[in-house]
């Protein structure tokens, strides 16, 4: 069974730090690219961070210079250290794993995680 756990969220004062964390079980973790994405309310979710199986990173314009998202393989784990929060940061950040499965490569994802950034 496929589980992605996301933690870390909460609330937060303008150009304060926070750090997700997402736990991954289930899943071939080293070969698969993962991410984190967010949905405001009324919005569409969002990319805000990829990394791949390589460590290449990928960031939104919005987040580049303030966000940083690393893997360790060993733990199964993603992270994502945002920096310089501002209240259009407020969201659900959902983590994301696509991973190898018997059907081919699938998006998995979390529950969810809600980051609020006061202003």
């Amino acid at each position: 069974q496929v589980q992605l756990v996301e933690s870390g969220g909460g609330l937060v004062q303008a150009g304060g730090s926070l750090r997700l964390s997402c736990a991954a079980s289930g899943i071939f973790f080293s070969i698969s690219a993962v991410g984190w994405y967010r949905q405001a309310p009324g919005k569409q979710r969002e990319l805000v961070a990829t990394i791949t199986r390589g460590s290449s990173t990928n960031y939104a314009d919005p987040v580049k210079g303030r966000f940083t998202i690393s893997r360790d393989n060993a733990k199964k784990m993603v992270y994502l250290q945002m920096n310089s929060l501002k209240p259009e940061d407020t969201a659900i950040y959902y983590c994301n794993a696509n991973a190898m499965s018997a059907m081919g490569w699938v998006d998995y994802w979390g529950q969810g995680t809600q980051v609020t950034v006061s202003s």
